[in-house]
């Protein structure tokens, strides 16, 4: 699979919005590659898949955009940039009290169950702003966009879940101050990155499109 060339393609095509390379089970040979295209950050779904192969990979911004377990907090905390999985308030706490202990403030995204699926991690569309006005209290964490995964439905029928959360991104903006500067609307995929884009992110996640079809 091209991967440098894929890169090119899917960075030209997006423009201004920004490209995360979703490296799950990726070689580092491979997410090299994407790196080099100008793929500007690396998003991993484990830490400690990314913990095992991060000293083979080209300096990078990353990104943990996999469900963050509480055993793996502090080393989330010391591996990357930003963490967009926050899917509740014991997560975040947890991560203000490993960020303090070693004087860095952590950036978050806040990860949103927009479909309200009870299988999904995530905060309810209507927790959010709860949720903000606690996190102002913390003072090692920065919370500075929001993410989402739709329900598993076809690409087009994506479309009415990014809408929901572009409306309740334009909402949560209104409450930056103090360590909430949400500016990152972080949805669509491979699959409906141009249909997230048409709705408003500015951030989306690419793998498969970039890597091909991932062998586990």
């Amino acid at each position: 699979m091209p991967v440098y060339e894929n890169t090119k393609l899917i960075l030209e095509e997006i423009g201004s919005t920004t490209l995360v390379c979703v490296t799950k089970t990726i070689e580092p040979e491979r997410i090299n590659e994407a790196i080099r295209a100008g793929a500007p950050i690396i998003g991993e779904n484990r830490v400690q898949e990314y913990e095992d192969k991060r000293d083979d990979i080209l300096p990078c911004e990353t990104h943990l955009i996999g469900h963050l377990q509480t055993n793996k907090v502090k080393k989330a905390v010391h591996l990357f940039d930003v963490i967009q999985s926050i899917d509740s308030m014991k997560i975040i706490r947890d991560i203000d009290r490993r960020a303090r202990d070693i004087g860095k403030v952590q950036k978050v995204y806040l990860q949103v169950n927009i479909g309200n699926e009870p299988q999904k991690y995530g905060f309810g569309p209507d927790e959010i702003k709860n949720a903000i006005t606690e996190i102002r209290s913390l003072r090692n964490v920065r919370v500075e966009g929001l993410m989402c995964i739709p329900p598993f439905v076809p690409p087009e029928q994506t479309r009415p879940y990014f809408k929901k959360m572009k409306a309740l991104f334009d909402e949560m903006k209104q409450e930056n101050r103090d360590n909430i500067d949400i500016r990152t609307l972080s949805m669509g995929m491979s699959g409906d990155y141009r249909i997230a884009i048409e709705e408003g992110a500015t951030m989306v996640r690419v793998g498969s499109a970039i890597f091909g079809k991932r062998e586990y």
